[in-house]
């Protein structure tokens, strides 16, 4: 009997791995890749996986084992990623904007054996490396080459051209973790599963339309599993061309989107923002771009508006989500921008969501409560963390730590994060709402809202504001714009301009750091205001 089911379950056998050698078969001489010079075919890629596979198994790696991946965008980093799943080892991808303590940290805690870097990250890996990593492999970069030095190996005198070892990989073995940027001190490690990240691959591909037609364009960091896992993933699965890109600025994408006849592109509002106000907007021909899709934050209905006017053959996604669901939840699809604005849509194909009170109660329409799902995309655990992962899915419900409304027709609008809720004066207050406001202000080219302790009011709202280029703007001109359009509570107590607002790779504004910036004021920003 147990001879018996070990060959079902052979014969059912549904990995990461599994998917790259089923696109191959599927799209063998198709272009798999592009990035820089390089280009790789599905049948070379999956080739270069499997090398890859055989060298890390040689060196010992064995299912199960860790292997941490510390680098920016390239070819390279797609093959160590499905090499690792092809043999059953973890991935850990790392944000590269972390310093050296926080590197260290996510080594440390999640017990990698082997590190891969490139030769923008080697230096800060040198200095986070103290003791558990058995070797660092340096990896080639989109333009740069792989670094060599004291300690680091080239990542290929791994490649063996020959096959890795037969490994049963199984649908719910681990098949990543992924630390959360998250909130607190500590960032969590969401362990997802192949099958966790497969059911969400075809979430997308169901609703975001997805081809082997597809010309998509990945800028923003593979680290982050909104790029790796709701764009690079599913375009792999189908068998379309992916372009790769280490450095998200508006002079390597437009020229890159005419190069290459994208035709689809995701980023956050605030890169789109970018893209709009660059001049080289004008000067690329954009008309081969037909699907756009933005996540992290709420675009800004004028943003969308003026994408709609500029590029007119555009559809626009907004997709909603976080690490802990591989990532997408909900989606608001291109027919339902103007008519749901500022909305994250529904939940997708295979996905439910709810927004609850703390009794776990559907909230009626209006009310403000917390987003929960149930979905086969969703984490096992928090690696090393029952306690944490006992309290996200207290009640048989992931708890998203978002606070949104729904209307009548299932539509979901997030507020807020929990802890980015503004409180003032006995008042809670979305700062998504009052950014909202910001952004018809014809003056404002970014604009975002945080609470600052006030002896009064308990927390100011304040707002911090990027202008357009040669526009001028007073503090009283934005707040009386608000005052029209937001109850006075509402209404920013006072405005900070800064040149720029501090973001991660991945595009998301970084509220925490941004209050740091402006407590206290430095000389590179001017608050004004009213008591």
């Amino acid at each position: 009997m147990r001879t018996t089911l070990k060959a079902v379950a052979s014969a059912r056998q549904q990995s990461l791995g599994d998917m790259l050698r089923r696109s191959r078969r599927r799209h063998g001489a198709r272009t798999a890749i592009i990035c820089g010079a390089r280009r790789l075919t599905y049948d070379e890629l999956d080739d270069r996986v499997d090398w890859l596979a055989s060298g890390l198994s040689e060196f010992g790696i064995r299912k199960g084992d860790r292997i941490a991946l510390l680098a920016r965008n390239s070819d390279a980093f797609v093959e160590v990623r499905f090499a690792t799943a092809r043999i059953g080892a973890i991935l850990v991808p790392i944000n590269f904007m972390l310093d050296e303590v926080a590197i260290r940290y996510v080594l440390d805690h999640c017990g990698a054996r082997i590190l891969f870097v490139d030769a923008t990250t080697a230096g800060a890996a040198a200095g986070a490396v103290r003791g558990g990593i058995e070797a660092i492999f340096a990896i080639p970069g989109e333009t740069e080459l792989a670094p060599s030095g004291a300690g680091i190996a080239p990542a290929e005198q791994l490649y063996r051209m020959t096959p890795p070892p037969e490994t049963d990989v199984l649908p719910d073995d681990p098949l990543q973790i992924v630390y959360t940027s998250g909130t607190e001190s500590r960032p969590k490690g969401a362990v997802l599963s192949h099958a966790a990240v497969l059911w969400q691959y075809q979430s997308c591909i169901g609703d975001c339309e997805w081809s082997r037609e597809t010309v998509a364009l990945h800028a923003l960091p593979l680290f982050h599993c909104a790029q790796l896992d709701a764009m690079l993933g599913p375009g792999l699965s189908v068998g379309a061309t992916n372009v790769i890109m280490s450095v998200p600025s508006p002079g390597n994408i437009l020229p890159a989107i005419t190069q290459h006849q994208v035709t689809s592109f995701f980023a956050p509002p605030t890169v789109w923002i970018s893209l709009l106000r660059s001049p080289l907007f004008a000067e690329n021909d954009l008309s081969s771009l037909r699907r756009a899709y933005y996540g992290a934050s709420i675009m800004p209905l004028e943003v969308v508006r003026e994408l709609i006017v500029r590029l007119p053959g555009l559809r626009l996604w907004n997709l909603y989500g976080q690490t802990e669901i591989a990532p997408l939840a909900t989606m608001l699809f291109p027919d339902e921008q103007l008519a749901h604005p500022g909305s994250v849509g529904r939940a997708v194909l295979h996905v439910t969501t709810r927004v609850v009170d703390d009794e776990m109660q559907d909230i009626p329409v209006g009310r403000i409560g917390e987003v929960v799902h149930r979905s086969p995309q969703l984490m096992t655990e928090y690696w090393q963390d029952p306690e944490k992962t006992l309290e996200a899915f207290a009640g048989g419900w992931f708890h998203s730590g978002d606070l949104a409304t729904i209307d009548a027709e299932g539509y979901i609008t997030i507020v807020d994060r929990k802890k980015d809720m503004i409180k003032t004066g006995g008042e809670n207050v979305s700062s998504r709402e009052v950014e909202e406001v910001l952004y018809a202000h014809p003056a404002v080219s970014e604009a975002a809202v945080v609470g600052l302790p006030h002896p009064t009011w308990i927390e100011a709202i304040t707002a911090v504001i990027v202008l357009r280029d040669d526009v001028e703007c007073h503090a009283s001109d934005i707040i009386d714009h608000c005052a029209r359009s937001l109850a006075g509570f509402k209404v920013p107590k006072g405005v900070v301009f800064r040149s720029e607002i501090p973001k991660n790779a991945s595009g998301k504004i970084m509220k925490r750091d941004l209050r740091a910036l402006i407590i206290p004021d430095d000389q590179g920003s001017s608050i004004e205001g009213q008591d």
